[in-house]
């Protein structure tokens, strides 16, 4: 019995190895970001690697560094940590985790960070933006072509919900346009078009629109993109189902591809008693922000972004089409853990020939399981909640351009100045900035 108790301590302290990131540290990540200390919330990421970043959840740590240096405006550092994190992602890429018996036994955590679709697709946006802001166009080019491939191959292999990326796409098509591949370009703003149209309603988006003068040629333009808001956080939700309704979920997979490992299976056969379960799983809660538009200024006009691409739709949507798994695999570990804990109760008092001792065999088994169970709430949480978009056309030469940033109301309330910005004759500049508040 001591042996059991040791294994299942260390089992326990190896389990809280598996944190996530905490929806409080998340928080306190966003209230810096919300201030536009970026550089100072990746370095309070960093220094939390030990706490919440474990070696398989490297791909997240790199990513949720990479996108705060990009907003800090340091492209370089940053582009060196999405390009380790896109290592990790294509390594992780062919492997299956759908046979990992830790998954069905203990929690999601224990297999390593898989970046969701949309993250995947959006680290080759982040690395040509970062490109652009060194002045390294083909580089940035190259980026976009590695994500119309991977985004080519997704609609490939999965017919329904996220297969492809419109607003990537139609950056894509704006990247090929400046290196003079117009027919690629065409083909990406196609798919951008398509898939503005497929996912447009989930998403809350359509294709922006921009007017585009016949003597373009003559003047330089301006690509601005405002990353405006923070994502939704995931956070664990907790709900109790009948027995019965969760040994029907734990053993109907429906339509996702898990494959439950023989261990399991015969638990699950045996789970026949029991009244109730208590399932975890996270769900996603918005965080508040007040910037709603925003405007730009330069040479006496006004320009309106709009609203190109919603990451925190993006974030629900890919929940959405994860959760049918989710609920599979935590019914699953919630019924084996009640089978253990009754195999548990019936063999103590079987030895002991004695019924207390069952119950706290059982007692001790049922609370280990609870220890263990714990809900996956990793995301990429430094993204913004979505991007808006314009593209001006101005004089070539030195320019000023302002933007104001506006609440729901209309009011202003921030603003920021790129002062000198040099736009070549028949040439285009990509300006981002972020807001939090």
């Amino acid at each position: 019995m001591k042996k059991a108790r040791a294994f299942c301590l260390g089992l326990v302290l190896f389990c809280s190895a598996c944190a996530a990131p905490s929806l409080r540290f998340k928080t306190e990540v966003n209230q810096l970001v919300s201030a536009g200390q970026f550089k100072q919330a990746e370095e309070q990421i960093l220094s939390k690697q030990n706490k919440y970043y474990k070696k398989k959840d490297a791909t997240l740590f790199y990513l949720d560094r990479a996108s705060l240096l990009h907003d800090a405006g340091q492209p370089a550092e940053s582009d060196a940590l999405f390009a380790s994190a896109q290592e990790y992602i294509d390594d992780l890429y062919a492997k299956s985790i759908t046979g990992s018996l830790g998954r069905f036994v203990i929690n999601d955590l224990t297999a390593p960070y898989y970046a969701a679709n949309y993250e995947h697709a959006l680290t080759y946006y982040y690395r040509a933006v970062n490109f652009l802001e060194q002045g390294n166009l083909s580089a940035a080019a190259v980026e976009m072509r590695r994500a119309v491939f991977f985004l080519d191959e997704l609609r490939g292999t999965k017919r329904t919900g996220y297969n492809d990326d419109p607003f990537v796409q139609y950056f894509a098509s704006l990247i090929f346009e400046s290196v003079g591949q117009r027919s690629d370009a065409r083909i990406c703003r196609q798919n951008a078009q398509n898939a503005y149209a497929r996912l447009g309603d989930k998403l809350k988006i359509v294709m922006p629109e921009f007017s585009v003068p016949t003597d373009a040629n003559s003047f330089g333009e301006v690509i601005f993109l405002h990353y405006n808001g923070l994502l939704p956080l995931k956070k664990t939700q907790t709900i109790q189902v009948a027995w019965d309704k969760a040994l029907v979920m734990a053993s109907s997979p429906a339509e996702t591809a898990e494959q439950v490992a023989p261990e399991v299976q015969n638990a699950l056969m045996a789970g026949l008693y029991g009244s109730a379960v208590t399932l975890s799983f996270p769900e996603l809660e918005n965080q508040p922000y007040r910037v709603a538009s925003s405007w730009v200024l330069t040479g006496g006009q006004v320009y309106t972004t709009q609203k190109a691409a919603d990451f925190a739709a993006l974030a629900k949507l890919d929940l959405e089409e994860k959760m049918p798994g989710i609920l599979f695999r935590t019914a699953t570990r919630a019924v084996v853990k009640e089978v253990a804990a009754v195999q548990a109760r019936q063999a103590a008092a079987s030895a002991a020939d004695n019924s207390a001792a069952g119950d706290l065999a059982g007692l001790f088994v049922s609370a280990l399981g609870a220890a263990l169970e714990k809900a996956d709430t990793r995301q990429w949480f430094t993204l913004p909640a979505e991007v808006r978009m314009t593209r001006i056309f101005v004089l070539p030469g030195n320019q000023n351009i302002r933007v104001l940033f506006r609440d729901g109301n209309g009011n202003i309330i921030g603003e920021h100045t790129f002062e000198n910005v040099n736009v070549p004759r028949g040439g285009r500049v990509f300006l981002h900035y972020r807001t939090a508040y």
